[in-house]
């Protein structure tokens, strides 16, 4: 018997139309809300990414809570697809995840409300073990056999572009584009390619400025672009390869991994020398 076009009761049937997700032209973040998604690393359990009015990442914890249960210090809310370190007046507001993480400690003193839900957390990271669903990260890295010659690269250089120092999360060659390819999937080619100009590996003076302490590492290795045209910089900073780059309506599926270089706070990943092509090692 052919449908009569209308459900059980007698309303029309109408198909389900897929809707195309579209970054707002006036939106200050370009990510597509809907692939901004995470666990956290240390504990397993749900995180939102979202993008801070420093362009920095921030995870929150998915759902809002009473801004009464909330310390000050930690309530944000969202506006615009922008997270914002500061409460806009509503009953509502959101945490960060960071003071919600049951394998961290507190930053600050927790509420009845919010230890109840930092337990439920814990509970939840404990059957994600029991099942096998998630594994920590160990503790310490494993052990690996001393080569005799090996790549001297910094696992996470710095990089000089548009006069201002980065600290990258990844060497530079392995750098991914951050934008969404057709099948909604992250781009897979490097800023660096064959194609490109690539920068130059200089030292410069750790404490670029008179005003802050002196370090011990009077020069470190710097992985310098300012000598890029201003275009080809800004590819860099936004973290997209040359198609990707030449397409600006489309999407970005991951936050650009830079992180603004503090001396200070990034001191362990200061080098004092030139990377080279091999390093020897004596056995």
């Amino acid at each position: 018997m052919p449908s009569s076009g209308r459900l059980w009761d007698g309303t029309p049937a109408r198909p389900y139309r897929q809707r195309t997700l579209r970054v707002a032209p006036g939106s200050p973040s370009r990510l597509v809300r809907s692939a901004q998604l995470g666990r956290c690393r240390d504990c397993g359990n749900r995180i939102d990414w979202y993008t801070r009015t420093d362009n920095g990442p921030v995870g929150l914890h998915p759902q809002e809570l009473p801004a009464a249960a909330v310390a000050a210090s930690s309530r944000w809310h969202v506006s615009s697809g922008t997270a914002h370190p500061a409460h806009d007046g509503t009953p509502w507001c959101r945490i960060p995840h960071l003071a919600l993480c049951p394998a961290r400690i507190a930053p600050t003193p927790l509420t009845p409300q919010i230890t109840q839900l930092r337990r439920h957390l814990a509970l939840h990271t404990r059957r994600l073990l029991d099942t096998g669903a998630f594994t920590p990260p160990p503790t310490t890295p494993p052990a690996t056999p001393t080569p005799t010659a090996a790549l001297c690269r910094p696992a996470r250089p710095v990089v000089l572009l548009l006069h201002t120092r980065y600290l990258a999360a990844r060497p530079v060659g392995t750098i991914r584009c951050v934008a969404q390819t057709r099948r909604r999937h992250r781009c897979t080619h490097t800023l660096l390619t064959p194609s490109t100009p690539p920068g130059t590996w200089t030292l410069l003076p750790a404490t670029p400025s008179c005003t802050q302490l002196a370090l011990p590492a009077g020069l470190m290795a710097v992985y310098d672009l300012t000598h890029l045209p201003y275009t080809e910089q800004l590819r860099w900073r936004h973290q997209r390869c040359l198609h990707h780059a030449a397409a600006p309506g489309a999407a970005d599926l991951a936050l650009a991994e830079w992180e603004v270089f503090d001396p200070l706070l990034h001191h362990q990943h200061i080098h004092a020398r030139l990377p080279a092509t091999v390093r020897n090692r004596r056995r």
